[in-house]
């Protein structure tokens, strides 16, 4: 089923992995900060960093360079964690992910963005909202929810 791009149109944030371009609707960004001090956990999958202490909020920790199985890279003074605001059947939660660093805010209408592209029947990656075309660069358009509630709920605190 394919989505309109006109619905995924909007202000995005965009940032970097490794040298590709991504975003996220702004409207499920709740903050983003430096790199701080990360508390690992036991027997959570790779990807799952740990969890931090922002201000007496216990939030997990996801690296998208582990979740999407790219080579991990050492921090920079660019590093940073995008805390994301993802609504859930109980409530909303906060989760957050690490990037390599954070690009811009722009505004991406619907004439810049594709449909997610298909690698055959039934193939299309699931938490890959759309493709935009902006000074031609492609920016990968993700579906925060898809990428980082999947499969991980366990972990996953309602938001205060």
């Amino acid at each position: 089923m394919a989505i309109s791009t006109k619905s995924i149109s909007g202000k995005y944030l965009t940032f970097l992995l490794g040298d590709e371009s991504y975003g996220v609707e702004i409207m499920k960004i709740k903050e983003i900060i430096g790199m701080i001090p990360v508390t690992t956990l036991p027997k959570t999958p790779s990807y799952v960093k740990g969890i931090i202490n922002l201000r007496g909020k216990v939030i997990p920790v996801i690296d998208l360079r582990s979740k999407f199985g790219l080579a991990s890279k050492n921090t920079t003074e660019r590093t940073c964690i995008v805390v994301t605001e993802i609504k859930k059947s109980d409530g909303i939660v906060l989760l957050s992910f690490i990037v390599d660093s954070v690009s811009e805010v722009i505004n991406i209408t619907a004439d810049d963005i594709e449909s997610a592209p298909s690698f055959g029947p039934n193939s299309v990656p699931e938490n890959i909202s759309g493709v935009a075309k902006r000074d031609k660069k492609i920016i990968i358009l993700l579906d925060i929810e898809a990428v980082l509630a999947a499969k991980h709920s366990a972990i996953c605190r309602k938001a205060a």
